[in-house]
């Protein structure tokens, strides 16, 4: 299974590739894109569409998460965003990829432990999970948000276990299999962090 991560924005949109196998997770790719901030508004959105659909082309993910949208006070800033964000969803639909939706707070829940983790914190853990650099903070968003979805879905299947009784118990044996796997992966890097703090 392989999930891309797209964190959108008008300026540098994040993205990230993960590929979950065997209750593991390895890094595949990840980058930012970034129109020319003097390029027309529909020339720049053109350009967010076209290289996410390149990219998804080329990495062949199974499914998309991206960040849901964050209501500013800014309602010009919330308009631009959100019109990356289309966008981006645009692109991911033009390949024939379902979109996931998750909000900022439950990427930093699932990733970090913590709702209020901050953009530092996010890149430190991707990091250490991946054993990698992501390319940017905003990579490292996109990354976080591909963890994420992989991390609901299986709190989901252990949901469905419950509800389907054994006949799921393979499926949802596998998903708390992965899902302590992810647990345990955060919980080795908080460690870390705060030996070395």
């Amino acid at each position: 299974m392989r999930i891309c991560g797209i964190d959108p924005g008008l300026r540098s949109t994040g993205w990230g590739v993960v590929r979950f196998e065997n209750n593991r997770m390895f890094w595949v790719a990840d980058g930012m894109i970034q129109p020319d901030p003097d390029a027309d508004m529909a020339d720049r959105l053109g350009h967010i569409h076209s290289h996410l659909k390149t990219i998804l082309g080329q990495y062949q993910p199974d499914r998309v998460a991206i960040e849901e949208i964050f209501v500013s006070r800014n309602a010009s800033s919330a308009i631009k965003l959100g019109m990356a964000r289309g966008a981006a969803m645009v692109a991911a639909a033009d390949s024939g990829l379902s979109v996931h939706e998750i909000s900022a707070r439950r990427i930093k829940q699932n990733v970090t432990g913590s709702g209020r983790a901050d953009k530092q914190q996010v890149t430190a853990m991707v990091s250490r999970l991946l054993n990698i650099t992501p390319s940017g903070v905003d990579a490292a968003d996109a990354l976080a948000a591909a963890i994420s979805l992989s991390h609901d879905d299986t709190l989901g299947q252990g949901l469905d276990m419950a509800m389907g009784g054994a006949s799921n118990a393979i499926i949802s044996s596998k998903g708390k299999a992965q899902n302590d796997a992810l647990s345990a992966a955060i919980s080795v890097a908080l460690k870390k962090e705060k030996v070395s703090s």
